[in-house]
Parts: C-alpha cells; sequence; structure tokens
C-alpha cells in the first residue's frame, strides 16, 4: 500500500491508501476518490517525500514512546536507586562474600551494593540469601 497526500480544488488536503500510482488514476478516473470534506472529485496527488528510516527518525520515535507517564517513574526510580546508592555501602566485587557473611551472621547487618556474576547472584539466591539487582536506567540526556 502507498500513503499519498491528496489536495482538492478548493485546496482541502487529506490522505489516501492506494494499492499503486496507476489505482489512484484509475479510481481518479472513475469518480471513487473524493475530497472527504466537501465531496469535490477534482482531486490530485501532492508531491511527497519518501519515507527514509535515519538514525535521527529512529532516535524521535524512540523518544516519542517515552510518554509524560514513563518519564515519571523513570524519574522515581532515579531516586529510589539514588536513595539505595545513599544509604548502602558499595563492596565492589566483594559483594557476593560480604553478602553471605551478613546472611550468616558473621558480620553487622547493613545495606550493601557492589557487583556479582550472574553464576554468583544465581549461587546467593540458591543460598536464601536476598539480593535484588538495580535498575539500568536510560540517560537523562536522551
Amino acid at each position: 500500500m502507498i500513503r499519498y497526500d491528496i489536495v482538492c480544488d478548493n485546496a482541502h488536503e487529506f490522505e489516501g491508501w492506494f494499492g499503486s500510482s496507476e489505482d489512484f488514476d484509475r479510481q481518479k478516473e472513475r469518480g471513487l476518490v473524493s475530497c472527504p470534506v466537501c465531496g469535490s472529485p477534482r482531486v490530485a496527488k501532492r508531491l511527497m517525500t519518501p519515507s527514509v528510516s535515519t538514525a535521527r527518525k529512529k532516535e524521535e520515535q524512540r523518544h516519542a514512546v517515552m510518554t509524560a507517564h514513563n518519564q515519571e517513574m523513570v524519574g522515581k526510580l532515579r531516586e529510589l536507586v539514588a536513595a539505595i546508592r545513599a544509604n548502602a555501602e558499595d563492596v565492589g566485587d566483594r559483594f557476593p562474600e560480604e553478602a553471605r557473611k551478613i546472611h550468616y551472621g558473621e558480620a553487622e547487618q547493613r545495606g550493601l551494593i557492589g557487583k556479582a556474576t550472574a553464576e554468583e547472584a544465581r549461587s546467593l539466591i540458591e543460598e536464601g540469601v536476598e539480593i535484588a539487582p538495580l535498575p539500568i536506567l536510560p540517560d537523562e540526556t536522551n
């Protein structure tokens, strides 16, 4: 299907979908294409620029999907992650070891953040250690 921008002799603009350029021409000749505003059968296709997918267009589409509601939710998640980071000790790669110490009572109870491989995280969960990943959020500049 091809989308055409169409204009009638009274300058009303509308769009129509056709199987081909020839399909538009045949329907126009038979009087099947008319202005939805004034009913005039004297219509013409307008010049159109082709729709080319570019990196900029893809970025614009990505931003269009990020509704105000989504932006608000991401903002709340950002605040939550900041609060967790502000109230937890970052132990880096020692996270699995430190989490086990707390779980087994070998270290004082406290909030931890750090890094663990997928295998280490799976092992901690199997042992009953309560962990949760922090979400990776889109950059604020995007």
